[in-house]
């Protein structure tokens, strides 16, 4: 099975900050399948999460005094460094500074300008995603912001992502995807939404929100909720684009479900 092969400046990795290790690593293995490749010291107990055998993300301990438990989206960079000072001058900054992850890889985390965290991974000997676009994998990411226009522009400089307006079927509504440089529309890999417009959301502040694929929302939702979690925006769908729903870890970690449509 050959392995994702990623644009810079798609997504790349997810990561996971949570208080208690050992039941967030049983939530997920109950709910995707996941299992835990524990970290040793020398990556600070950093784990990997993986399905059947291929990375899936991270997860760490991150006490609740550090920070909420949340999940993180890292995009590809060829070079971190370059792409940190891309941040600064485009009006963001650097939540810690870029660091080596042993030959694994080169690693950096900023906010946006309105505080959206996200990552940078700068790839060696660890690509990223052993897997996605499949069940129980990384499918989608969304940043919800105060401002649209203003984040497009911010990535766009940063990053170099192309924007595209798709209108949702059946309303006025219209969602901003975003692809990587030099790819078309057939290449998004996420959306902009105005914080506004998901008051669930718009509650947590600025912020990039994985989704998962899975084969059924419903049935997965429900199931997290029998292993402890909560449904923090009911499963809809949308014509065109698939069925969806939003769900927090029982330890408040918030990501997205989705059974996509095929792509036209």
């Amino acid at each position: 099975m050959t392995s994702p092969i990623f644009l810079d400046g798609a997504p790349n990795w997810v990561d996971l900050g949570t208080p208690d290790l050992d039941g967030a690593t049983a939530f997920y293995r109950g709910l995707f399948g996941w299992d835990l490749i524990p970290g040793g010291p020398e990556v600070g107990g950093y784990g990997m999460l993986t399905l059947d055998g291929r990375y899936v993300g991270g997860v760490m301990t991150v006490s609740e005094e550090e920070a909420p438990s949340a999940w993180s989206v890292s995009f590809k960079s060829p070079d971190v460094d370059a792409t940190g000072r891309a941040v600064t001058e485009a009006g963001g900054s650097a939540a810690f500074e870029a660091m080596d992850v042993l030959d694994f890889g080169r690693m950096g985390g900023f906010t946006d300008p309105a505080g959206a965290y996200f990552g940078v991974w700068q790839p060696k000997e660890h690509p990223g995603f052993g897997v996605i676009q499949e069940p129980n994998a990384f499918l989608w990411a969304e940043l919800y912001t105060p401002d649209v226009p203003a984040a497009a522009a911010f990535f766009s400089t940063v990053f170099g992502w192309g924007t595209d307006e798709m209108k949702v079927e059946g309303s006025d509504y219209t969602y901003t995807t975003v692809h990587p440089a030099g790819a078309g529309p057939d290449a998004s890999f996420g959306g902009l939404v105005r914080m506004g417009d998901v008051p669930s959301e718009a509650a947590r502040g600025p912020h990039w929100l994985p989704y998962f694929d899975v084969a059924d929302v419903d049935a997965t939702v429900a199931e997290a909720k029998r292993l402890g979690g909560t449904e923090t925006l009911a499963a809809m769908e949308v014509p065109g684009v698939g069925k969806m729903a939003n769900v927090a870890d029982p330890y408040g970690a918030v990501f997205a479900v989705m059974k996509p449509e095929p792509r036209q």
